[in-house]
């Protein structure tokens, strides 16, 4: 258990600093309107105080399931989750109007950008996904893979534009 608890820990210290990464490299930040007031205090989000959440079939191929980890604020315009993919899921094709970072938490997954060959993933990489650059994400096809995405939000709230499915075709094509 002492274990589970450090890992907790260790991954939250690494999503506070790529995020606070993010912000501070973002040279379109845009501030949020927030229910939480500007420089709220600090606050102790408790792991699995957000429920999980099974990633909609709409944008994703799979099964794939998504654990809160913080939201975007007033603050910081980057919402954080952690997104587990079992083998052969994947995100259908997207963008980020303000850009995505991927960290690869466990597993070993894929990544590509349309139009360039499908790169292969492991604990510890990250991924920086550029405003605009359409691509997908996700796990082999015989390991599952979970990262740390946190991506910028835009000022209506928007993170990602969703697009077509990712063929087996294309999945399969390395």
């Amino acid at each position: 258990m002492e274990a589970d608890s450090m890992k907790t820990s260790s991954l939250l210290t690494v999503a506070l600093y790529v995020a606070v990464f993010h912000a501070a490299i973002s040279n379109a930040a845009e501030p949020l309107a927030s229910t939480a007031p500007a420089s709220a205090p600090p606050q102790i989000m408790r792991a699995g105080s957000q429920p999980s959440v099974v990633a909609p079939a709409a944008y994703f191929t799979g099964r794939v399931r998504i654990d809160p980890v913080w939201r975007a604020n007033a603050d910081i315009n980057a919402a954080g989750n952690l997104v587990t993919f079992e083998p052969g899921a994947r995100t259908h094709w997207h963008t980020h109007p303000k850009g995505q970072y991927l960290m690869v938490v466990s597993g070993v997954g894929l990544y590509q950008e349309w139009g360039k060959p499908i790169r292969e993933i492991h604990p510890g990489d990250v991924v920086w996904c550029p405003p605009g650059v359409k691509h997908w994400h996700g796990a082999t096809p015989t390991t599952a893979m979970t990262h740390l995405a946190v991506s910028g939000t835009t000022v209506n709230g928007e993170n990602v534009e969703w697009m077509e499915k990712v063929s087996d075709e294309q999945y399969n094509a390395r």
